[in-house]
């Protein structure tokens, strides 16, 4: 007779998951079972914790069958499979799974709480240790370290962070509130993460059910106050009025204010003036798109998250086409490991090339001289017509040696047509603002910088 595992969850779990390798290769192996674990195990029912939500989804649609043909094997009996997403590297909380809506009932009218101004939640993988340092990113991350340590004592109130889509500002905001609610006596600090779409819609709710005391005491009452995306308070009358009141009253109590967007708050639109002007009281950063050696770190520092090995040259060629998005730089690798886990294979360059390449080839637009020239232009601040014209100003020399040098590099175009793209230039000219740049390259850092942000730029754009 077999054992009764379920005496020994542990001596089940190790049994268990000997079954499971037989039947897969070991990248799949290590990377949808490895960071399984076990919450509990009764006569009908086996819970497995799982570490990120994809994970389950991944596990139902393709492993459902091989878990339950293990079990049985190993009780001599079916059992029901479920899973719990942990999110987290600490200990599987064993108690009762609580059923919690995700968007709670509104109370009544008498009743002096305010249930639908709960917290979101705080991403516990959002930390300071897992976010990747570069030079795209450097002060922003800095700020916000020392904001996080002393919150709503340094000069950086409020501290807002801009940058594009998928470089970081949401992982660095909540490893902001992380790391108050954790190592500055978090029990006193109380710290309120929120997009901009979850204050405007519980700023409606609120409205409706009479409760817009109850609401600003929500947000007035906190020490740390992060919002995420607050360009969309565009065009929003009503919830900018209420946030400039919850600003104007926390930052006269000395408590933190913290601010992401999407571009500098002098280019935001359809937001008040006076609200601009306070989003500039304290300190403005930026975080850039990460350079090539940043773009493989992140990759490195996901999969050894994720606990698998791929090697340097799989790295490479994501991060050598994927050159401004952290998301789709770690979403083409979720993409490969689901393909080697689905096909049984293990990860290799050519499967990369095989399963990435196609969706690579979409992305690239071709890059033309008057994309380039568009670029340098806003890049400089300077108009197209002076890029173009004769203006021998050093910075604008400057610009328009760069726009030829990467209309060279960048595009299939002849000499001939890169000078007829910049005021009828002659061959000999084009030639020498190709040879100032290159002479200059690699021993002018700047220069070295700007041309690595313009091709950043124009193979994006």
């Amino acid at each position: 007779m077999e054992p009764d595992f379920s005496l020994d969850q542990h001596i089940f779990w190790d049994r268990f998951l000997e079954v499971v390798k037989e039947r897969v290769n070991n990248q799949s192996f290590n990377t949808w079972f490895k960071p399984l674990g076990i919450v509990d195990l009764s006569e009908d029912s086996l819970v497995i914790s799982v570490p990120k939500s994809y994970y389950q989804s991944w596990l139902e649609e393709h492993y459902l069958s091989l878990l339950n043909s293990a079990s049985q094997q190993l009780l001599d009996r079916s059992v029901s499979i479920t899973f719990i997403v942990t999110d987290t590297g600490d200990a599987v909380d064993k108690s009762p799974v609580k059923k919690v809506p995700s968007y709670p009932a509104i109370p009544q009218k008498d009743v002096e709480q305010q249930y639908f101004f709960e917290q979101q939640v705080i991403n516990p993988r959002f930390t300071f240790d897992s976010f990747v340092i570069g030079n795209s990113n450097q002060f922003a991350h800095a700020a916000s370290k020392a904001v996080a340590e002393s919150p709503g004592t340094t000069a950086f109130n409020p501290l807002v962070i801009y940058g594009g889509v998928g470089l970081g500002k949401t992982h660095i905001l909540q490893a902001i509130a992380n790391h108050c609610l954790h190592c500055n006596n978090g029990d006193r600090n109380r710290v309120i993460v929120v997009s901009s779409e979850k204050f405007t819609m519980d700023f409606i709710m609120s409205i409706q059910n009479n409760l817009t005391h109850q609401y600003s005491n929500y947000y007035r009452t906190s020490d740390v106050l992060l919002v995420d995306d607050i360009q969309f308070f565009n065009n929003k009358e009503r919830t900018q009025e209420e946030f400039f009141h919850i600003f104007n009253a926390l930052h006269q109590s000395g408590k933190q204010i913290v601010l992401t967007m999407d571009r500098p708050p002098s280019q935001l639109k359809g937001l008040a003036d006076r609200l601009i002007n306070r989003f500039q009281w304290g300190l403005v950063t930026d975080i850039q798109p990460p350079d090539f050696e940043t773009r493989v770190a992140i990759l490195k520092k996901k999969a050894d998250v994720d606990g698998v090995f791929i090697e340097n040259a799989i790295f490479d060629y994501i991060a050598e086409n994927i050159t401004s998005n952290i998301r789709e730089l770690e979403g083409s690798l979720i993409r490969l490991l689901a393909y080697s886990s689905l096909r049984g294979q293990d990860i290799c360059l050519d499967m990369a090339k095989r399963v990435l390449g196609e969706m690579f080839m979409k992305k690239t637009k071709p890059i033309t001289i008057e994309s380039i020239q568009k670029i340098v232009s806003d890049y400089f601040s300077i108009t197209n017509n002076l890029l173009m014209g004769n203006s021998r100003r050093k910075e604008v020399a400057v610009a328009r040696h760069i726009a030829i040098y990467l209309s060279k590099k960048l595009t299939d175009s002849s000499l001939k047509t890169i000078g007829l793209h910049f005021g009828g230039r002659d061959h000999s000219t084009v030639i020498h603002s190709i040879n100032n740049v290159e002479k200059k390259y690699m021993k002018d850092a700047t220069l070295s910088k700007h041309i690595m942000n313009l091709t950043d730029k124009a193979r994006n754009s």
